[in-house]
């Protein structure tokens, strides 16, 4: 077989529609687009969204607040969750990731300060409340500011 033997599959290549080809055609006269009317116009396209002059949903639909840009979304772990871990144990986000108390690794972490926490831990978070940071260097515990 050669290069300029290969031919496309039966079926895959079709005809393009020959519009005003006489009224036998099938696409004759209007061309099949109809007779008056928006969309039987040169140039005649619509959107997706387009409804026909009814007022478009995105209009509808009352609008309520403000969204900031810039918000930190953070994964959320209260105090009482690092029972789990040893004591003396420096935790970051891989041990996090490794007992399952969060689910990604690249969006930060803050510690929040519910509960207690019985073991003395370095704890290595992007953020953390201020009852937190009491809760953990009551115990004996470090609590460190990383830039993620």
């Amino acid at each position: 077989m050669k290069l300029h033997e290969i031919t496309p599959p039966k079926g895959a290549k079709k005809r393009k529609k020959r519009l005003g080809t006489g009224s036998s055609s099938g696409h004759g006269g209007t061309c099949g687009k109809g007779s008056k009317g928006q969309r039987s116009r040169s140039g005649a396209k619509s959107y997706p969204w387009f409804e026909g002059g009814q007022m478009p949903l995105q209009r509808r639909i009352p609008k309520r607040g403000m969204t900031p840009r810039r918000r930190r979304v953070f994964q959320i772990i209260n105090v009482k969750e690092l029972n789990c871990f040893e004591d003396g144990t420096i935790v970051d986000m891989v041990k996090l990731k490794e007992k399952g108390l969060i689910k990604k690794e690249n969006i930060p972490v803050k510690i929040l300060g519910n509960g207690h926490l019985k073991k003395n831990l370095t704890v290595k978070a992007s953020s953390f409340s201020k009852s937190a940071i009491e809760i953990i260097t009551s115990t004996g515990g470090k609590a460190e500011i990383t830039g993620a």
